[in-house]
């Protein structure tokens, strides 16, 4: 068979999906936002918008977006946890005929500044709490609109108590100044006044610019049409059709949206997903604190809960865990990391059931592949490709290997980025010239359509979910003086699957671990920093003097 995972899909489910269902996402949004109007679309902290509230307010920041004059084409940067604005921000710059740009908001001024030039980014909707950040580098860069939104914006006269606990009791905004900003609600305001200009979107046009690390210590901006998230919101949906069908007693899902949305994983799964389905999106706006997760969830009958395993583990190991209700949970989504079997089990005891792992890239918007929803235990695969989603597995030669011999797990589909943001040789790297996308991890595919992960080419390190290039946070310490070389791999973490370890040759020697912690801490955001540090008298290195990562990692020098 030439796609051997077809015989293993559930009944019901396509082996292809139709792409250009719709000509962009805005079409998709304004579909659902027509069918659903009186239904709940998103609840944060209580409160929640529906979908005509939605529709409402995208439109007026759309026609807000427009009157700055920025040309159809043009990037937006958005840099908010998880609150209300977010997917009101999200329509609204698609809406206008403009590209998003997803910003992580714990970002340091250094990686800020970086995406920030990239994109080329004109605009930003940034959460007040992060706006000292960008006060920091914004004359560096090419921004000339600012929407400052805080967290009780959009939540009615509760909104002016949340504001005043998280600005003066939790004093959590920083002081920050960024003359010529607006507040997000005045920006809609203003925006009410205009009409919203209609856009042609087609589905080859850019929707998103998703950023990811390179090798070379540099993110890049992966460029997403308007297809490819499409395409990958209807194949997950269809992927999800036989456990939903098997619940036609629920009137609306209800999607626990803890994940990120500026990660790609949230903003397909949660995001596109709940809205194409007219679902109910819970936004969790700290998912580390797990004590306010399970708070925000009491009482809510929970449907579907994507998640990366650190979070299910600090879940299970809460003591009010028990309290949430999973009677109506018709799947758990595992990806962005490996999912562990303790933790894959101790799920499906607690629950009933079982954790669906999955595996996909920022590059493939990004699921590829996954476990069917109907599947009962933990497998230690990442599943079947997803429909109209080709895997092949090849050599270095770009060879197909054998079925169940191992070989880079290469993809080609819909949802395959139309490249990497002005990077032309960066993007032929990693493209095929038959249109497969070399992902960098090596597996293989058994006869039954199933891929498993064997090891990872490239030497990135997943710190829950996240990537992190050894290449930048080497970049980074080896600017801090006393370092004479440095180099960064992952070893295996409980918490987070894997953590950054430093390996350090000194030319002063009174340097200490606290001084390149407290150095970090400044220029990297909390996951790339380092937990481990090893100071050593030399590093391995090959015959042309390139540092073995490999070798320090696999404690063989």
């Amino acid at each position: 068979m030439e796609k051997p995972w077809l015989q293993s899909y559930p009944a019901g489910v396509p082996a292809s999906i139709d792409a250009f269902a719709y000509r962009s996402v805005s079409e998709l949004l304004e579909d659902s936002f027509r069918k659903n109007r009186d239904r709940r679309a998103f609840v944060c902290m209580g409160q929640a918008i529906t979908y005509a509230e939605l529709d409402a307010m995208s439109r007026k920041l759309a026609a807000w977006f427009q009157q700055r004059g920025m040309k159809p084409g043009a990037r937006v940067a958005l840099m908010m946890p998880n609150v209300l604005q977010y997917p009101v921000a999200i329509a609204a710059v698609l809406r206008a005929g403009y590209i998003v740009v997803n910003v992580n908001p714990l970002y340091t001024p250094r990686e800020l500044e970086h995406q920030l030039k990239d994109s080329g980014a004109e605009a930003i909707v940034i959460l007040e709490n992060f706006a000292g950040t960008l006060q920091a580098v914004v004359k560096n860069t090419a921004i000339k609109h600012v929407v400052v939104a805080s967290m009780g914006d959009l939540m009615g006269l509760k909104g002016l108590l949340v504001n005043f606990v998280v600005r003066r009791v939790k004093k959590m905004v920083p002081e920050w100044s960024l003359p010529g900003s607006i507040r997000f609600n005045d920006a809609i305001d203003q925006g009410g006044r205009i009409a919203l200009q209609p856009v042609s979107q087609s589905p080859d046009d850019v929707a998103f610019l998703q950023y990811t690390g390179g090798t070379t210590g540099v993110a890049k901006g992966a460029t997403l049409t308007h297809r490819n998230i499409i395409a990958n919101t209807l194949q997950s949906e269809v992927w999800l059709d036989p456990a939903r069908k098997r619940r036609p007693d629920i009137d609306q899902f209800v999607c626990v949206v803890a994940l990120p949305l500026y990660h790609i994983f949230a903003l397909t799964v949660c995001g596109m997903l709940t809205i194409r389905t007219g679902g109910l999106g819970v936004l969790i706006p700290n998912p580390r604190d797990i004590a306010g997760t399970i708070k925000e969830l009491k009482g809510i009958p929970i449907n579907t809960f994507p998640a990366v395993n650190t979070l299910y583990n600090a879940l299970l190991n809460h003591p009010d865990f028990g309290k949430l209700d999973f009677s109506k949970l018709i799947a758990a989504n595992g990806g962005g990391m490996a999912v562990q079997e303790a933790v894959a089990k101790r799920w499906f005891a607690a629950t009933g059931v079982p954790i669906i792992e999955g595996y996909g890239l920022s590059e493939t918007s990004p699921c590829v592949t996954c476990n069917p929803v109907t599947a009962t235990e933990y497998t230690g695969t990442i599943g079947l490709p997803l429909p109209s989603t080709e895997v092949s597995i090849r050599d270095d030669d770009n060879r197909e290997v054998p079925l169940g011999q191992p070989g880079e797990i290469c993809i080609r589909g819909p949802q395959v980025m139309a490249g990497y943001w002005n990077r032309p040789d960066e993007t032929a790297k990693v493209m095929t010239h038959d249109g497969f996308f070399r992902s960098g991890d090596v597996g293989v595919l058994d006869e039954r359509g199933y891929v498993k992960i064997v090891d990872r080419k490239k030497d990135m390190i997943l710190v829950s979910g996240f990537n992190v290039y050894p290449n930048e946070v080497e970049d980074v310490v080896a600017m801090l003086p006393g370092v004479f070389e440095v180099a960064a791999v992952g070893v295996k973490d409980q918490a987070s699957g894997e953590a950054v370890k430093l390996f350090i040759v000194r030319k002063d020697l009174s340097l200490t671990e606290a001084d390149v912690i407290a150095f970090c801490k400044e220029r990297l955001t909390g996951y790339k920093r380092p937990r481990m540090i090893e100071f050593r008298d030399e590093l391995p290195k090959s015959n042309v003097g390139k540092i073995l990562r490999r070798e320090l990692r696999d404690g063989r020098a």
